[in-house]
């Protein structure tokens, strides 16, 4: 049976590829000054786009096996046997090149550096540490946070203590939102032998405590844009709003410890985010 084009972008992950997008578009337009380079940005979100598209189907290559005992992923074009193995290599490992190559060549040396970096410490440290340790979130969360400072550089900006800020907020909304994921699929990550600090916290003290550890590490964090002159008063007052509203949801699913807790601060994750970016882009245009 011959692989469909649908097989292949599913290997993509297209929503992570979409969210990726959106956060590197924000650091180019946090960094921007005067009138943005409308043709540099399109060149960083198709370049982007290839990246985080190689690197989605890389991870899925080397995920097949965990995959195929996941209920959550089971039916993915490589477990499912829709792709090959080797095809699912090739396209992912072409992908990640031309995004390289693409950015070194359209932006500019740093932020194709960066994107390199994102691809390489997704697939060669995250993806393997699944099976060694429990850390693997928090090193994961590294490439996740590096596409909204490859954005900033985009622009030709150097790397700043504005740059670092909005990286420090991607890295700490990941954890609770990914610790609410554990803990929603833990069985699924048990079964397939994934070292997630939810899959054996049998009353979730742990997932939970540790998901409003960061919860709350991220509200002081979000306010640094405003205190290095990043963004103004309505970025500070959203964004104080956004973390004390996340992390009281934190604090609400370490009492209970419940899947429907667990969802909740998941769902919450997912509003915050866009909520937060939203109002930074949003702070940068009204006067």
């Amino acid at each position: 049976m011959m692989p469909r084009a649908a097989d292949f972008f599913a290997l993509t992950k297209p929503r992570i590829v979409l969210l990726v997008m959106l956060t590197a578009a924000v650091g180019f337009y946090a960094a921007a000054t005067g009138n943005a380079d409308v043709l540099r940005f399109v060149h960083l979100m198709v370049g982007t786009a290839l990246v985080a598209g190689g690197s989605g189907a890389l991870n899925q290559v080397a995920e097949a096996g965990s995959d195929a005992l996941m209920l959550r992923t089971a039916g993915r074009p490589i477990p499912a046997g829709r792709v090959g193995r080797g095809a699912s290599a090739a396209f992912a490992a072409l992908l990640g090149a031309a995004g390289t190559a693409y950015l070194f060549l359209f932006v500019n040396a740093l932020t194709a550096s960066i994107a390199a970096l994102t691809l390489v410490s997704y697939v060669l440290f995250y993806t393997p540490l699944k099976r060694v340790t429990t850390l693997n979130t928090l090193i994961g969360a590294v490439p996740g946070a590096l596409p909204i400072v490859g954005g900033w550089t985009a622009t030709g900006t150097g790397l700043s203590v504005s740059a670092w800020s909005l990286f420090g907020i991607m890295f700490l909304w990941q954890l609770p939102h990914f610790l609410a994921l554990a803990w929603l699929y833990r069985e699924d990550y048990a079964r397939a032998g994934l070292r997630m600090l939810s899959v054996g916290d049998d009353d979730g003290r742990q997932t939970f405590g540790q998901a409003l550890l960061y919860a709350a590490a991220l509200v002081p964090v979000s306010l640094i844009p405003t205190v290095v002159g990043l963004a103004g008063p309505l970025y500070f007052g959203g964004a104080l709003a956004l973390g004390c509203w996340f992390a009281a949801t934190a604090a609400v699913a370490v009492r209970r410890r419940s899947i429907p807790a667990a969802r909740r601060l998941f769902l919450v994750s997912i509003a915050y985010l866009p909520g937060l970016l939203g109002l930074l882009a949003l702070d940068k245009v009204l006067p």
